[in-house]
């Protein structure tokens, strides 16, 4: 019941929000969808920054809601001085950033660089745990460097995959995949993260022994499994989707993958955050293909609620494809982002706590009367 009423409040939120800020036609802003989409994606990579390399949710001396809010002011604002920084500053330097490119172009490239950003400085933190900054410095310094740290990488993934697809100045030829593809490609990666580092509590990569290993393991082994979940969703997407829209989709529908992703990753963070990440007290192969069965299922059904029924009706989105309406990376990454603001920074403010689960409290009871069993005298 806290998980479901976490979800609640979380989904009248977004739309709430949506409507007020984003809606294409009620909104008074008119940000849909740039600088809509890239102030959220470096909304949610600064949520990261702050709250799970930095260990940082608002001062800690303030309470609820002042504590939460602090914090969210915090992220809104690195947010928003990025996306100006890049749109109106760096795009001196590089034409690609200009806010003045038609249909938001130069937003869309510098909010790309967050699509090799989520990956990194996500799985620093659920399959790295923080190696090796966290063994060398506190918080929030280890934080601090390991964003430091994580820049070359996340800026050389954008230069050899990204660039060429987007930069005003680069042959398209020459690049290595479509933006599609490479979204629908990479976002998959960032799937195979978010599943083993929270459904699958760091399995198997938690079955090394050396922290350095787990690192480098993890690292190649997400991108080996997010390859083969890229064409799973995929498939998943095209089935759900239908065959006409797959054709009116063209080479576009590559991207469908990371559409039908983002609906998985709601869950997953929501599963794990105010669920409990049920269940916890079966076999551990059990408890993983039941969370990940589930949280699959979940996913399924937003995603053929949000392009069939949400995004046309309820959110005013315009239409792609024969029968579709809107973009999940966009509205989906805004219920994300707002999930967090609400679990994360806010502690899922106004709602009475989550009672402990029965089976875990057992188990724990039963650890612990064995424990002081086993102690001498």
């Amino acid at each position: 019941m806290f998980g479901l009423a976490n979800v609640v409040v979380v989904a009248v939120a977004a739309v709430l929000l949506w409507w007020l800020l984003i809606d294409p036609q009620w909104s008074p802003v008119g940000s849909y969808p740039q600088p809509f989409n890239a102030s959220l994606f470096w909304a949610i990579i600064a949520t990261v920054w702050v709250a799970f390399n930095c260990g940082w949710t608002g001062p800690a001396r303030l309470g609820q809601p002042a504590r939460g809010l602090v914090g969210i002011v915090v992220v809104l604002a690195i947010a928003a001085a990025v996306v100006a920084l890049l749109a109106y500053g760096w795009s001196r330097v590089d034409p690609s950033f200009a806010a003045s490119r038609a249909e938001g172009a130069g937003f869309g490239t510098g909010q790309l660089i967050v699509l090799f950003a989520f990956f990194f400085y996500v799985t620093a933190v659920v399959n790295w745990a923080q190696w090796p900054w966290a063994d060398r410095l506190s918080p929030p310094w280890a934080g601090l460097a390991e964003i430091g740290t994580l820049v070359l990488p996340t800026l050389v993934l954008f230069g050899v995959f990204a660039v060429p697809s987007v930069a005003t100045w680069a042959d398209p030829s020459t690049a290595l995949m479509s933006k599609a593809t490479l979204t629908g490609w990479f976002y998959s990666c960032i799937v195979a993260v978010v599943v083993t580092g929270l459904l699958w509590d760091n399995l198997p990569w938690a079955l090394l022994k050396s922290r350095a290993a787990t690192a480098v393991v993890s690292l190649v082994g997400n991108f080996v499994l997010g390859t083969v979940i890229y064409f799973g969703t995929l498939g998943a997407a095209k089935l759900l989707i239908g065959p006409a829209n797959v054709a009116a989709l063209g080479d576009g529908v590559t991207s469908y993958a990371a559409e039908f992703g983002v609906c998985w990753v709601f869950w997953m963070i929501a599963w794990a955050n105010v669920f409990g990440n049920k269940p916890t007290h079966l076999g551990r192969a059990a408890n993983l293909v039941v969370r990940t069965v589930v949280t699959l299922v979940l996913a399924v059904v937003t995603f053929l609620g949000y392009y069939f029924v949400v995004a046309g009706s309820v959110l005013h989105e315009p239409a792609a494809g024969v029968s579709l309406h809107g973009d999940a990376l966009g509205f989906m990454n805004f219920a994300v982002l707002v999930m967090l603001f609400y679990v994360l920074f806010l502690g899922s403010f106004g709602l009475p706590p989550a009672e402990p689960d029965a089976a875990a409290a057992d188990a724990e009871t039963i650890a612990v009367e064995t424990a002081g069993a086993r102690e001498p005298a």
